[in-house]
Protein backbone atom coordinates (compact mmCIF):
# COMPACT_ATOMS: atom_id res chain seq x y z
CA UNK A 1 0.00 0.00 0.00
CA UNK A 2 1.41 3.40 -0.86
CA UNK A 3 0.89 6.64 1.00
CA UNK A 4 -0.26 9.80 -0.67
CA UNK A 5 1.97 12.83 -0.09
CA UNK A 6 0.94 16.38 -0.79
CA UNK A 7 2.84 17.94 -3.68
CA UNK A 8 1.96 21.57 -3.03
CA UNK A 9 4.24 22.07 -0.01
CA UNK A 10 3.45 23.93 3.18
CA UNK A 11 0.53 26.31 3.23
CA UNK A 12 0.80 29.79 4.69
CA UNK A 13 -1.26 30.53 7.77
CA UNK A 14 -3.09 33.78 6.99
CA UNK A 15 -2.68 34.84 10.65
CA UNK A 16 1.14 34.67 10.49
CA UNK A 17 2.60 38.17 10.10
CA UNK A 18 5.79 37.02 8.32
CA UNK A 19 6.62 34.86 5.32
CA UNK A 20 6.89 31.12 5.69
CA UNK A 21 10.63 31.36 4.96
CA UNK A 22 11.22 33.91 7.74
CA UNK A 23 9.06 31.93 10.14
CA UNK A 24 11.22 28.87 9.40
CA UNK A 25 14.40 30.88 10.07
CA UNK A 26 13.05 32.07 13.42
CA UNK A 27 11.90 28.55 14.31
CA UNK A 28 15.27 26.97 13.48
CA UNK A 29 17.46 29.71 14.98
CA UNK A 30 19.52 28.98 18.05
CA UNK A 31 19.78 31.38 21.00
CA UNK A 32 22.83 33.04 19.45
CA UNK A 33 21.35 33.70 15.98
CA UNK A 34 17.78 34.55 16.97
CA UNK A 35 18.46 38.16 18.08
CA UNK A 36 20.18 38.92 14.75
CA UNK A 37 17.22 37.56 12.79
CA UNK A 38 14.72 39.43 14.94
CA UNK A 39 16.44 42.79 14.53
CA UNK A 40 15.80 42.59 10.77
CA UNK A 41 12.04 42.46 11.39
CA UNK A 42 10.21 45.79 11.86
CA UNK A 43 9.19 46.41 15.49
CA UNK A 44 5.41 46.11 15.07
CA UNK A 45 5.72 43.04 12.84
CA UNK A 46 8.07 41.47 15.42
CA UNK A 47 5.46 42.12 18.13
CA UNK A 48 2.76 40.55 15.96
CA UNK A 49 5.04 37.55 15.41
CA UNK A 50 5.61 37.21 19.16
CA UNK A 51 1.85 37.26 19.70
CA UNK A 52 1.25 34.75 16.91
CA UNK A 53 3.85 32.32 18.26
CA UNK A 54 2.71 32.80 21.85
CA UNK A 55 -0.78 31.70 20.86
CA UNK A 56 0.44 28.40 19.37
CA UNK A 57 0.87 25.81 22.11
CA UNK A 58 3.84 24.15 20.44
CA UNK A 59 5.58 27.52 19.87
CA UNK A 60 4.63 29.28 23.11
CA UNK A 61 8.21 29.44 24.44
CA UNK A 62 9.52 30.74 21.12
CA UNK A 63 6.85 33.43 21.29
CA UNK A 64 8.22 34.52 24.67
CA UNK A 65 11.76 34.64 23.24
CA UNK A 66 10.57 36.85 20.40
CA UNK A 67 8.63 39.01 22.88
CA UNK A 68 11.88 39.66 24.81
CA UNK A 69 13.07 41.49 21.69
CA UNK A 70 9.95 43.69 21.64
CA UNK A 71 8.99 46.89 23.41
CA UNK A 72 5.97 46.66 25.69
CA UNK A 73 4.16 49.40 23.71
CA UNK A 74 4.64 47.49 20.45
CA UNK A 75 3.20 44.33 21.99
CA UNK A 76 0.21 46.30 23.26
CA UNK A 77 -0.32 47.83 19.80
CA UNK A 78 -0.14 44.35 18.25
CA UNK A 79 -2.31 42.44 20.72
CA UNK A 80 -4.02 44.86 23.08
CA UNK A 81 -3.81 44.18 26.80
CA UNK A 82 -2.65 40.60 26.12
CA UNK A 83 0.52 42.18 24.73
CA UNK A 84 1.23 43.59 28.17
CA UNK A 85 0.77 40.12 29.68
CA UNK A 86 3.09 38.58 27.09
CA UNK A 87 5.70 41.25 27.81
CA UNK A 88 5.44 40.56 31.54
CA UNK A 89 5.79 36.81 31.10
CA UNK A 90 8.70 37.23 28.71
CA UNK A 91 10.61 39.23 31.29
CA UNK A 92 9.89 37.10 34.36
CA UNK A 93 12.97 35.80 36.07
CA UNK A 94 13.12 32.04 36.57
CA UNK A 95 11.92 31.03 40.02
CA UNK A 96 14.73 29.81 42.27
CA UNK A 97 14.89 26.10 42.85
CA UNK A 98 13.35 25.03 46.15
CA UNK A 99 16.03 24.01 48.63
CA UNK A 100 15.95 20.63 50.25
CA UNK A 101 14.29 20.91 53.65
CA UNK A 102 16.86 21.05 56.39
CA UNK A 103 16.48 19.69 59.88
CA UNK A 104 15.58 22.56 62.20
CA UNK A 105 17.33 22.83 65.58
CA UNK A 106 15.24 21.94 68.62
CA UNK A 107 16.52 24.86 70.70
CA UNK A 108 18.64 22.57 72.86
CA UNK A 109 21.68 22.71 70.60
CA UNK A 110 20.72 19.53 68.79
CA UNK A 111 18.99 19.19 65.46
CA UNK A 112 15.42 17.95 65.55
CA UNK A 113 15.01 14.33 64.53
CA UNK A 114 14.27 13.69 60.88
CA UNK A 115 10.64 12.94 60.11
CA UNK A 116 9.78 9.26 60.32
CA UNK A 117 9.40 7.45 57.06
CA UNK A 118 6.00 5.97 56.39
CA UNK A 119 5.73 2.52 54.93
CA UNK A 120 2.67 1.72 52.89
CA UNK A 121 3.28 -2.01 53.31
CA UNK A 122 2.19 -1.96 56.94
CA UNK A 123 3.78 -3.91 59.76
CA UNK A 124 0.61 -5.86 60.64
CA UNK A 125 1.01 -7.99 57.51
CA UNK A 126 4.41 -9.29 58.58
CA UNK A 127 4.41 -12.84 59.78
CA UNK A 128 0.94 -13.59 58.45
CA UNK A 129 0.43 -16.45 56.11
CA UNK A 130 -2.36 -16.46 53.60
CA UNK A 131 -3.20 -20.11 53.07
Amino acid sequence: MSQAHPTTGATVDPECPVSLELLGEVYRADDYDLPYILETIPALTRAKLATYLYGKSHMHQLGLKVARACERDDLIRAAGEIGSVIHGQAHLKAAPMAAEPTVAPTGRGRPAPAPKKISLGGSAAKGRSFD
